[in-house]
C-alpha cells in the first residue's frame, strides 16, 4: 500500500507541546536509531525484553511496513522522534495484532504512548483487525497504565515476569470520554499561560505614549497585573516604572508570557528569543503576516513552526490581546482602553476592531467578562483550545464566539458537542454570502452551501447560533443571569396591553408557548387586580399597576405549575415607581423556583441596574428571540447523548479493494460495478440490476431480474440521466426492453458506452443521500428530497462527518419531506430507522475510504419495510497529506 499521508496529525500534549502523529516511513530509519541510542539501557530492556543494541532494535522496530499488516506510527516533536509504536497482524487470527511501544526517556510521562495507541487502533480498524494484544513486562508500571487507561475494556494476566494485556479496539462511548476528558486537561493545561500568567514581557514597549506597545503595558499597570511585569525596549531602562531590557534573553527567572508589538519583520527575531528563553506563550499584536498575501503566510508559517517545536503557545498574529478580570491576575494585555468589569463570560473574537467596539458595548449591557481574547489569524491558538480552556475555567459560565473562520472544523464540532452539554457555547458566524459555495458536478456538492452547514454544524453540536452582534449580548445575558429554560411555557405580566401583545406574537412565531394559567392562579389574580385588568395570559395589569401588583402577581405566575418562564412587561409612569418595580422584580428573582426571568423596560432611560441579575430588553420581541434560543439549547442539553455506531458487517477489505483499485487507475468517478461492490460492502441495499452493452444483453438481463425494469444508459457525459433523457421506467416485456434500448442508443451515439438493466421498485418516498468534501469543513453527509427537483427544492440537512447514532433521524427530521416518511393523507409510513442506518452506513463508509471525495444516492428509496438505492454516483481521488495547521489537543 501506498503511504497512508491522511492518518497525520497534530496533537497538543499535556504538557502543552505539540506532537505530530504520523505513519512511520522508510526514510525514519535514521532518526529511529537516534531515538534508540537516547534511551536508557533499561527502557530499551523494558521494549524489547533483552539487552539489545539501538542497532539490533530496529530488526524488531522496521521502518519498512506494509501499511496492513504491519504498521508503525511515530511521534514527532522539537525536530525528533520522541516515540514510535508498532502493531503486527497475528498470523493465527488475522483479526488480531500485537502492538509494542518505545517513548524517549526525556518525552516519557506526557500521553505520547496513549496518541501513538489511539492513532494505532484507528489505523486498525480500518484493516479488519479487532482485537490489540501486547506482552509487558510487569514493573513496566507506565506502560501498563497506558493500556488501563485507555478507556477500551483491557483483560490481563500474568506469566512468567510479564503481564500478557489484550483488549477490542471498537471505539467506545468510553474511550472516547477519555480521549475527550485528555484533551480538555491538556487545552486547560497549555492556555493556563495565556491567560493566567505569572510574569509577562511586552516587546516592542516604547518610551513615546500612544504606541501599541506603551499602551498595552500602560493597561497592564492601570489594572494592577498582579504578576511580573517587564517591558523589552533595547534603548531604555525604565518605561514608566516598569523595569525594561533589551531582549527577552536578559530577564532572570522564567517567563509565562510574552506580548510582541514589533513590525512583522522583526517578530520572528523575537520569536527566536522566546523560544531560547523557555517562554510558555506569546500573543502576536503585530499585524502583516498570512492577511496580506502568500509572503506573509510564510512568515507565518515559520513563526508557527518554530513555536511548535519549542511548545510554546501562540495567540494571533494580528490581534488585539488578551484580558482576565480574575483579581488573581487583573490583566488587560491588549490596546484598548476598556477593561470590563469582572463577570461570568469569557467571549473570542477574530475581528480585533471589532472587539474594541464589543467590550463597550457589552459594558453598556451590565454584562461582565471572565476573560477576553482577540485571536487574530488563528495561527496556532482557535477556538478549539479556548471552549476547552473555557469548559474547565471556573469563573466562566458562557462562552461567546464571533467567528469568520474554522480551523478544524470536524474536531471544533466534536468538543463542542461535548462542552456545550457543560456550559453553553453562543456563536456568530460572519460570511454569510454564496462566496463560500463552490461548484460542483453531483447533486451533493450543488446544494452543499457554507452557510448551510454553518448552520447544521452549530446544530449538531449544541452551540446557539446568532444572526447578529446584538442578538449575540441578548442571549448572552440571559444565560449569565437566569437558569436555563425547563420548558417552552411562558406566563407574561404586563402594565400595557398592546407590548403584551406583541410579546405573544413573537412566542407563538419562535415556538413558545402561552401557558394555560390554573384556575387557582387566575382566581387569586381577580381578587386584587383591578376590574378592567386581564388575567388571562398575558396578565395585563393596565397601566395604573402599582410596584405591589408586580410583586403578587409575578410571586402567583412563578407559582403556577403550568409555568416555565415570565417575562415582565413595564411601560414606566415615573421615575420613582420604576425604581420600585425594579426592585420588585429583582426581589422575585431571589425566589423563582428555579423558572427563568426576563423582563422588558420599554423607556429611553434604559435599564435600572437594580434589575440585575434579570436581564432586560429595550423590546418584548428581543427579550423572545434570545428565550427562544436559550429554550432550544435547554432541549438539547435534556436529550440522550449520541454515540458512535460500530456495524459489525461492513466488509473492509472489499472496501478498500474497490478504492484502491480505482486510485491505482488514477481515480475519478467509479462504474456501475464498482459502486454496487462499495455500496454492498457497506451493507447498502441496492436495487437489483445487471450491466449490458448490446440489446440482446439487455433483454437477457431484464428476464433474468423480472419485469417490470428500468433501463439507463450509461456514458462519463451523462452525470444526471434525467436531464439528458437516459432512463426509461417501468418496463413490462422484453419488447419495451428492446425498444427502449435501440432508442437510447440512437439518440444518445457515441455518449452512451453502454446501459443498465435495473428492477423497478414503485411507491415509497425518494430521497437524496450524500457526501462532499467541503473545503472548509471536510466530509459533510447529507439528506433531503430526493429525485429530480433536488436541487430546486434544496430541502437539506448537513451534518460533520462522522455521525452519532442521534444524527441520522435528526436530520430526517429537520426536512421538509419528514412529513412524507410519517405517511402523509393516508400513506403509509415510511421504515425511517431504515433510512438513518443508511446516513450511518454512508458515515462508517467515508471512516474506512477518506478517499471517497463525492458520494450522491439518488433516489434513496425509503419504502415501508426498507431503504433501497436506486441510483448512485461515488468519485474517489487519492487522500491527501494532513496539513501541519491547527493544534489537536487530547
Amino acid at each position: 500500500m501506498t503511504y497512508p499521508a491522511h492518518f497525520e496529525s497534530d496533537v497538543v500534549l499535556r504538557n502543552g507541546r505539540t506532537l505530530r502523529v504520523r505513519p512511520i516511513r522508510v526514510e525514519d530509519r535514521t532518526s529511529l536509531l537516534d531515538l534508540y541510542s537516547g534511551m536508557s539501557p533499561d527502557s530499551l530492556h523494558s521494549r524489547f525484553f533483552d539487552s539489545r543494541t539501538p542497532d539490533a532494535a530496529l530488526v524488531s522496530s522496521p521502518t519498512d511496513v506494509d501499511y496492513d499488516s504491519d504498521f508503525g506510527v511515530v511521534g514527532e516533536m522539537g525536530g525528533g522522534l520522541a516515540g514510535v509504536a508498532h502493531y503486527f497482524r497475528s498470523h493465527r487470527n488475522p483479526r488480531v495484532a500485537e502492538v509494542a511501544f518505545a517513548i524517549a526517556d526525556s518525552a516519557q510521562g506526557c500521553g505520547i504512548g496513549t496518541h501513538l495507541l489511539h492513532k494505532l487502533a484507528q489505523v486498525a480498524r480500518t484493516h479488519d483487525i479487532d482485537e490489540f494484544s501486547a506482552e509487558v513486562l510487569s514493573e513496566n508500571q507506565k506502560m501498563l497504565d497506558v493500556f488501563l487507561c485507555s478507556g477500551f475494556d483491557v483483560k490481563s494476566r500474568s506469566s512468567d515476569g510479564a503481564i500478557h494485556v489484550s483488549f477490542p479496539i471498537a471505539a467506545t462511548g468510553e474511550s472516547g470520554d477519555r480521549a475527550a476528558e485528555r484533551s480538555l486537561k491538556a487545552a486547560y493545561a497549555s492556555m493556563q499561560s495565556i491567560f493566567e500568567p505569572r510574569s509577562i514581557a511586552v516587546v516592542g514597549a516604547s518610551r513615546t505614549p500612544g504606541q501599541i506597545g506603551r499602551t498595552i503595558l500602560t493597561n497592564l499597570r492601570s489594572a494592577q497585573y498582579t504578576g511580573a511585569l517587564y517591558a523589552v525596549n533595547p534603548n531604555a531602562t525604565d518605561i514608566d516604572g516598569v523595569p525594561c531590557v533589551a531582549s527577552l534573553r536578559d530577564i532572570d527567572g522564567p517567563l509565562d508570557l510574552a506580548v510582541i508589538a514589533v513590525s512583522a519583520q522583526h517578530v520572528e527575531s523575537v520569536v527566536d528569543d522566546c523560544v531560547a528563553k523557555g517562554v510558555n506563550a506569546a500573543v502576536v499584536i503585530s499585524a502583516g503576516f498570512a492577511e496580506t498575501g502568500e509572503e506573509g503566510r510564510e512568515a507565518e508559517r515559520r513563526l508557527v513552526e518554530k513555536a511548535r517545536a519549542s511548545g510554546m503557545r501562540v495567540v494571533g498574529p494580528n490581534c488585539m490581546g488578551v484580558i482576565n478580570t480574575d483579581p488573581a491576575f487583573s490583566m488587560h494585555a491588549t490596546f484598548t482602553p476598556i477593561f470590563p468589569p469582572r463577570g461570568n463570560v469569557a467571549m473570542s473574537s477574530q475581528s480585533g476592531a471589532l472587539g474594541l467596539a464589543i467590550l463597550d458595548y457589552a459594558r453598556t449591557l451590565n454584562i461582565g467578562f471572565s476573560t477576553f481574547i482577540s485571536v487574530g489569524n488563528k495561527a496556532d491558538v482557535s477556538g478549539n483550545d479556548l471552549i476547552q480552556y473555557w469548559a474547565e475555567d471556573p469563573h466562566t459560565d458562557v462562552m461567546l464566539l464571533y467567528l469568520e473562520s474554522f480551523g478544524n472544523p470536524r474536531k471544533f464540532g466534536e468538543i463542542a458537542r461535548r462542552v456545550a452539554r457543560r456550559k453553553p457555547i453562543v456563536a456568530v458566524k460572519a460570511g454569510r454570502s454564496k462566496a463560500g459555495a463552490r461548484a460542483a458536478s453531483s447533486h451533493t456538492g450543488a446544494i452543499a452551501s457554507s452557510d448551510a452547514i454553518v448552520g447544521d454544524l452549530f446544530r449538531q453540536a449544541g452551540i446557539i447560533r446568532t444572526d447578529t452582534l446584538e442578538e449575540l449580548f441578548d442571549v448572552a445575558a440571559l444565560l449569565a443571569n437566569q437558569p436555563l429554560p425547563q420548558g417552552r411555557r411562558i406566563a407574561i405580566v404586563t402594565n400595557a396591553g398592546g407590548p403584551g401583545i406583541l410579546a405573544a406574537d413573537a412566542c407563538e412565531a419562535n415556538g413558545i408557548e402561552l401557558a394555560q394559567l390554573s384556575p387557582a392562579t387566575t382566581e387569586a389574580l381577580r381578587a386584587f387586580l383591578p376590574a378592567a385588568a386581564s388575567v388571562a395570559n398575558p396578565v395585563d395589569m393596565i397601566a395604573s399597576a402599582t410596584p405591589d401588583y408586580y410583586r403578587r402577581s409575578v410571586k402567583l405566575v412563578l407559582e403556577d405549575e403550568s409555568v416555565d418562564v415570565v417575562m415582565i412587561i413595564y411601560i414606566p409612569v415615573n421615575a420613582a415607581a420604576a425604581a420600585e418595580v425594579s426592585e420588585v422584580i429583582r426581589e422575585c428573582a431571589g425566589d423563582s423556583r428555579g423558572k427563568t426571568l426576563v423582563a422588558t423596560f420599554m423607556s429611553a432611560l434604559g435599564t435600572p441596574s437594580a434589575l440585575t441579575p434579570v436581564p432586560s430588553f429595550p423590546f418584548p420581541e428581543r427579550a423572545v428571540n434570545a428565550l427562544a434560543r436559550a429554550t432550544r439549547y435547554a432541549e438539547w442539553r435534556r436529550r440522550p447523548v449520541g454515540v458512535p455506531t460500530d456495524f459489525s458487517d461492513l466488509d473492509h477489505a472489499a472496501m478498500r479493494n474497490v478504492i484502491d483499485s480505482k486510485i491505482a487507475a488514477g481515480g475519478g468517478w467509479l462504474d456501475a460495478a464498482g459502486v454496487h461492490a462499495l455500496l454492498d460492502a457497506a451493507r447498502i441495499a441496492a436495487a437489483r440490476f445487471e450491466p449490458v452493452t448490446t440489446v440482446f444483453d439487455a433483454v437477457a438481463a431484464a428476464m433474468r431480474i423480472g419485469f417490470p425494469v428500468v433501463l439507463k444508459a450509461q456514458g462519463l457525459e451523462l452525470l444526471h440521466k434525467t436531464e439528458s433523457d437516459a432512463v426509461r421506467l417501468n418496463l413490462q416485456d422484453e419488447r419495451e426492453v428492446r425498444e427502449a434500448f435501440v432508442d437510447l442508443q440512437s439518440r444518445l451515439g457515441t455518449k452512451m458506452s453502454g446501459a443498465i438493466v435495473q428492477q423497478m421498485i414503485g411507491g415509497g418516498v425518494e430521497l437524496m443521500v450524500g457526501s462532499t468534501e467541503d473545503p472548509t469543513f471536510g466530509q459533510v453527509i447529507v439528506v433531503g428530497a430526493g429525485g429530480t427537483m433536488v436541487e430546486l427544492l434544496s430541502d437539506v440537512a448537513f451534518r460533520i462527518h462522522p455521525l452519532m447514532d442521534l444524527d441520522a433521524e435528526d436530520m430526517l427530521r429537520e426536512v421538509r419531506v419528514w412529513k412524507l416518511l410519517e405517511g402523509f393523507r393516508g400513506a403509509k409510513p415510511a421504515d425511517v430507522r431504515a433510512v438513518s442506518e443508511v446516513l450511518l452506513r454512508v458515515s462508517a463508509l467515508l471512516e474506512i475510504c477518506p478517499e471517497v471525495r463525492e458520494l450522491d444516492i439518488n433516489p434513496l428509496k425509503a419504502l415501508e419495510d426498507r431503504a433501497v438505492v436506486l441510483d448512485a454516483r461515488i468519485r474517489v481521488a487519492a487522500a491527501l497529506p494532513a496539513a501541519p495547521s491547527r493544534r489537536i489537543a487530547y
